[in-house]
C-alpha cells in the first residue's frame, strides 16, 4: 500500500489527509453533545423538583454547559485549520509522513470526548444540586468550574499535539 501511495504527490496526500483528519477531529462533538445533553436533563429535572430556584438553575446549567463545549470548539479550530489553513499543504517531504501527521492531528482531538462528557456531568450535578441548595450556588459553581478546569486538562494536551503536529513537527526534521 505504501509503494501505491507513493505514486501521488506529497500534496494530494496531504489534502486527502485533511479531509479525512477534519472528519476525525469532529468526532470530539459526541463528548459535548452528551455532556450537555445530560446538563439539559439535570437542569430540567431541578426546576421541575424546584420551580422556585428557576433562574438560578438555569444559570448555572447553562455556564457548566459552555464550559462543557470547549473541546467541541478545540476539534472544529483544528478541523478548519487542517480544511483552510493546513501549513503542511506545499511542505517538501515525505508525502506518507506529511499526511499521517495531519491523520494524527485529527485523531489526536478524538482525545476531547472524555472532557466533554466529564465537564457535563460536573454541570448536571452542579445544577441538580443549586436547585436543591440555592443559597450554595457561588460555592457550588467554583467547585464546578473548579472541577471542569482540572477535566479539560485532556482536551488541551490533545490539542497541543495537534497543534504540534500541524505547526511545529519534529518528525519533519528527521526526513
Amino acid at each position: 500500500m505504501l509503494e501505491w501511495l507513493q505514486q501521488f504527490s506529497a500534496t494530494a496526500l496531504v489534502l486527502a489527509a485533511s479531509a479525512i483528519a477534519a472528519g476525525l477531529a469532529m468526532i470530539a462533538g459526541i463528548g459535548p453533545g452528551v455532556g450537555q445533553g445530560f446538563a439539559a436533563g439535570k437542569g430540567a429535572e431541578a426546576v421541575g423538583d424546584y420551580k422556585e430556584n428557576n433562574n438560578n438553575i438555569t444559570f448555572v446549567m447553562l455556564l457548566g454547559a459552555a464550559v462543557a463545549e470547549t473541546s467541541g470548539i478545540f476539534s472544529l479550530v483544528v478541523a478548519l485549520i487542517v480544511l483552510y489553513a493546513n501549513p503542511l499543504v506545499g511542505v517538501e517531504g515525505t508525502g506518507i509522513v506529511l499526511a499521517a501527521s495531519v491523520l494524527g492531528a485529527g485523531l489526536a482531538m478524538i482525545a476531547g470526548v472524555g472532557p466533554g462528557i466529564g465537564q457535563g456531568y460536573a454541570a448536571g450535578k452542579g445544577t441538580e444540586r443549586v436547585g436543591q441548595r440555592p443559597k450554595y450556588q457561588g460555592l457550588v459553581v467554583k467547585v464546578m468550574l473548579l472541577g471542569q478546569a482540572v477535566g479539560q486538562t485532556t482536551g488541551i494536551y490533545a490539542l497541543v499535539v495537534a497543534l504540534i503536529l500541524l505547526f511545529a513537527n519534529p518528525l519533519l526534521n528527521l526526513l
